[in-house]
Order: C-alpha cells, then sequence, then structure tokens
C-alpha cells in the first residue's frame, strides 16, 4: 500500500514537470521572458498588448449592478486578511523558532507578475494586486499549517483528501503506528530532505 500510494504521488510530481515545461512553452508563445524578476514582453507583442487595453475612465463605470452591489463585500475582505497575516507572522517567527521548523519565506508566495502585462490598466493592476495579495496569503497560510502539520500530526487520512499540501506525502500511513512513531516530532529528517543544512534541524 505505501509503495503504491508513493508511486502515485511520484507520478504526480512527473506531472508538474510537465506543466513547468507547457509553462516554458507558452512564455515562447506568448512572447516573453524573464529578467531577474521581471517579465520582458518581446517588442512586437508588447505593442498588440497596449493596444488591447481598456481605458481606466470606461472600466470604473458600472455596468453590471451584481458587481456594483459586491464592491463593499470583496473589498471588505482586505481587514480580515491583514489580521490574518499578521497572525501568521506572529506565529511562525515564535513557534517554528522554538520548533526548529524552517520558515516560510515570503517572496515565494507573494509574487505580483500581473504589473508587466500592458493589456491591463491602473485599476485593473490594482484590483490584481488585491486579488494576488489575498490568494498568495491562503497559499502562504496553507505552506506555514503544513509545516506545523508534518512537525506534530504527520498521518495521512483514511480515504483520499479532497486537498492534500506539498508534505502531505510524506505523512505516516494510517494505520501505521511505526511509521507514526518514526515521523512524530522528527523534524531532522522531515526539513533536513527538503532545505539542506541550512533549516532547523533537530532531533
Amino acid at each position: 500500500m505505501k509503495d503504491t500510494i508513493r508511486d502515485i504521488l511520484a507520478k504526480i510530481e512527473s506531472l508538474n514537470t510537465e506543466l513547468r515545461e507547457e509553462y516554458d512553452r507558452l512564455s515562447k508563445e506568448y512572447g516573453f521572458y524573464f529578467e531577474k524578476k521581471k517579465v520582458i514582453f518581446l517588442e512586437q507583442f508588447k505593442k498588440k498588448n497596449k493596444s488591447m487595453k481598456l481605458p481606466s475612465w470606461r472600466y470604473v463605470i458600472p455596468t453590471n449592478i451584481r458587481h456594483f452591489l459586491s464592491i463593499p463585500f470583496i473589498y471588505g475582505m482586505i481587514v480580515p486578511a491583514i489580521i490574518l497575516d499578521i497572525a501568521l507572522t506572529i506565529y511562525q517567527y515564535t513557534a517554528f523558532t522554538l520548533y526548529r521548523i524552517p520558515y516560510v519565506k515570503r517572496s515565494e508566495y507573494f509574487i505580483y507578475e500581473r504589473r508587466f502585462l500592458d493589456y491591463l490598466n491602473l485599476v485593473q493592476k490594482a484590483n490584481c494586486l488585491y486579488c494576488s495579495y489575498v490568494n498568495w496569503l491562503f497559499a502562504y497560510a496553507v505552506e506555514i499549517g503544513a509545516r506545523t502539520e508534518r512537525y506534530w500530526c504527520p498521518l495521512k487520512a483514511a480515504h483520499k483528501p479532497r486537498f492534500s499540501h506539498g508534505w502531505y506525502k510524506d505523512f505516516a500511513d494510517y494505520g501505521n503506528p511505526e511509521e507514526w512513531n518514526e515521523k512524530f516530532n522528527h523534524n531532522a529528517e522531515a526539513f533536513k530532505d527538503a532545505y539542506g543544512d541550512t533549516c532547523f534541524v533537530t532531533k
């Protein structure tokens, strides 16, 4: 059973590699490349993108009453999002220090590449910044929770979960007490394998 699950997870990782290759193919198709942390479009693609930009003044005029009514609810979420962000930061830099778990790097989750798209106007870019922040915040929170779970509760579910994070494949099989005892509170192997000697490790 254990080998079968690991084989399936290995296939998933192989598919992720194919997915990354597809992203590379799309970058060529749409004429952009990466230079450090910037996305650079080739000149001919840049001109085409600019020609399709909707003026900001036209964008802000409500054309859909449902969109207009949702404004206080969608933008009001920034308050709990910021509170969550602060709470996660405090939690991570206290609990992870005590548990000797490597910190989650914000820079790997909070990415805003949509600002390089010339077919988005200023208002759309501001909205995209907001969406990016909140959604990447949730991904950042999942990773912090996942590392905590890896340390305290590294147990797979009895059936296939609807969602599983990146650390799930290393959890002990449901009903296997020997593997559980091996992995519980044991971050020397769990985190060293993923991060090398630069992370906190202890037995």
